[in-house]
């Protein structure tokens, strides 16, 4: 299969690792800053590769018909716009977090998606995460009972050089802030793993120590789900002098879990009242990861690749990132507002929030 990635920043080397990992082909890759693409493969360090070289998507979309799957990885204000080109050329796409910065260009992604008759996935690789895949086999087996609250910590480090390096990071029209770029992985699966509808979303959010940017630096929220269970949100880049963890809290009736590490890619507690051979060796399982991205994306890309030969839903659809976005975008218009925001959130943008801090 022949794929391409348009973005060739930060993230963009996960994405050649996970094409390379799954045996597909890199077709092309775009990128509007000159001698960007060609640095990215530089730095994948993987050698034999000839793909063409784009300063414009729309070209690359007209000469290569036969590219059947693209990874958007651009500054997040660009992924819908890119995203609804791509699909009405009949495009599958891979969409870096968010999948969009407002609630309407979301809700076009899936509904355009779903009419064109192409796949659309959300690259919230963490699910993919092994402590996460058990847990989730624990909920869908219903070892947790009835859901009492959850949690999700996310409380890294990143100062003015990671700013100062991409300029659209922390702005209201390409990025948002720490709640957006950080915090996204972590309320979707708090979202995904509560197992119910968010009903509502209280939010307080500041920016603390980095008055050079336009969004928050540290946001904390409550969420209310339709079963009456409840959650909360904590998310920040203000934590001295590095990444400190990213950890999740499930408490059932009958069963309790802490994933951590610095993505919730390690088991700290496992305790069910079923108790189950195999359990013991789970509490203390640590996935080793290079980086804070985890390994998920090659997972995230082989799901992708057989939704799309087997003609099914990915694993984590478009409707996913619209729902992650959703709880961000609520908690933003809880700060603005001063007041819970019922969901669904109708229609609400990152660029609505201009001028709050």
């Amino acid at each position: 299969m022949k794929c391409a990635i348009i973005g060739c920043g930060r993230i963009a080397l996960n994405h050649v690792r996970a094409v390379e990992a799954n045996g597909l082909e890199l077709a092309a890759l775009c990128d509007i800053v000159p001698g960007k693409a060609e640095g990215l493969l530089e730095r994948a360090e993987w050698k034999g590769l000839a793909p063409a070289f784009f300063s414009s998507y729309q070209e690359m979309l007209a000469e290569h018909a036969d590219i059947e799957l693209i990874a958007i990885a651009t500054e997040s204000g660009e992924h819908a716009h890119i995203a609804l080109d791509c699909i009405d050329a009949g495009r599958n796409v891979i969409i870096e977090k968010p999948i969009a910065l407002s609630m309407a260009d979301a809700g076009e992604i899936v509904r355009r998606a779903n009419e064109r008759g192409v796949k659309a996935s959300a690259c919230h690789q963490n699910r993919f995460n092994v402590a996460v895949q058990h847990a989730r086999r624990a909920l869908d087996e219903g070892r947790f009972g009835r859901m009492s609250h959850g949690s999700i910590h996310v409380r890294w480090n990143r100062g003015r050089g990671y700013y100062v390096q991409a300029p659209w990071r922390g702005t209201w029209a390409q990025d948002g802030g720490c709640l957006m770029n950080q915090c996204i992985h972590g309320i979707d699966l708090l979202r995904w793993m509560m197992g119910g509808k968010v009903v509502s979303v209280y939010a307080q959010m500041r920016q603390r120590f980095h008055e050079y940017l336009e969004a928050e630096d540290v946001g904390v929220a409550v969420l209310t789900f339709d079963d009456g269970s409840v959650a909360t949100v904590e998310g920040t880049v203000n934590v001295f002098p590095k990444n400190l963890e990213e950890t999740l809290y499930l408490f059932g009736e009958t069963g309790t879990i802490k994933i951590g590490g610095t993505s919730t890619n390690d088991i700290d507690v496992w305790d069910f009242a079923d108790r189950r051979e195999g359990d013991s060796g789970l509490a203390g399982l640590k996935e080793p990861t290079s980086n804070v991205y985890g390994n998920g994306h090659a997972l995230l890309y082989a799901d992708v690749v057989e939704a799309i030969r087997d003609d099914r839903a990915p694993y984590v659809d478009a409707q996913a990132g619209s729902d992650a976005l959703e709880i961000v975008l609520a908690i933003y218009k809880s700060q603005k507002t001063g007041l819970p925001v019922e969901l669904p959130l109708v229609d609400f943008a990152s660029l609505d929030m201009v001028g709050e801090f």
